[in-house]
């Protein structure tokens, strides 16, 4: 009888890189090699040496969020030096649980970093596109920027409940009573939008 697979979640550490090979799935780091997804563990025996280990999702299980990926959120609260998010949606797919996430002061803007205020940029209750630049784990937050012109706010209220419309690439304007607010605009790209 085959022994229960053993099921991994991502950042942990699998075994030393001197005794396999980094399959899907995997990365190796300071000479460990760690999990990358949530699922099973694999190991398979190559005929050349040592053998390869990989993880592999269930078709089923949840999908995370990953490096590179462009991610939907809403913000939660601001400071002076980020925002907290929640991720909602990973390109189109909805998540099954939310992540926590942060964008950084610096991680705002491409250009005049050190000019960026994050109460100019977001406001909670803000719908943001964003890409996930770091992977979080169990304890801190999956680090995204919105550092290029598709990404930033999309969907925003004023305060007076109303939807609001952007009007450049940093102001919203609310259609009932015209109030400009400062935002980080995103430019949003076609296969975002959904009729």
């Amino acid at each position: 009888m085959a022994p229960p697979a053993r099921y991994c979640v991502p950042g942990e550490r699998l075994c030393s890189a001197e005794e396999a090979t980094a399959g899907s799935g995997t990365y190796t780091r300071h000479g460990f090699i760690f999990s990358s997804l949530a699922g099973c563990l694999e190991k398979r025996n190559e005929d050349s040496g040592l053998p390869v280990v990989s993880v592999v999702r269930d078709a089923e299980s949840q999908l995370l969020p990953d490096v590179g990926a462009v991610v939907t959120c809403k913000v939660c609260s601001i400071n002076s030096r980020f925002a907290k998010v929640q991720i909602l949606y990973v390109g189109s797919t909805p998540l099954k649980s939310t992540f926590r996430g942060t964008i950084r002061r610096e991680d705002i803007r491409a250009t005049e970093k050190d000019k960026v205020e994050v109460y100019k940029s977001f406001r909670p209750g803000d719908i943001v596109l964003a890409k996930v630049i770091s992977l979080g784990d169990a304890q801190s937050n999956y680090l995204l920027s919105t550092a290029e012109n598709e990404l930033g706010v999309v969907v925003a209220c004023s305060e007076a409940g109303v939807q609001m419309v952007p009007i450049s690439w940093c102001e919203m304007q609310c259609p009932r009573t015209h109030t400009k607010d400062f935002r980080k605009v995103a430019r949003v790209q076609p296969q975002f939008l959904q009729t």
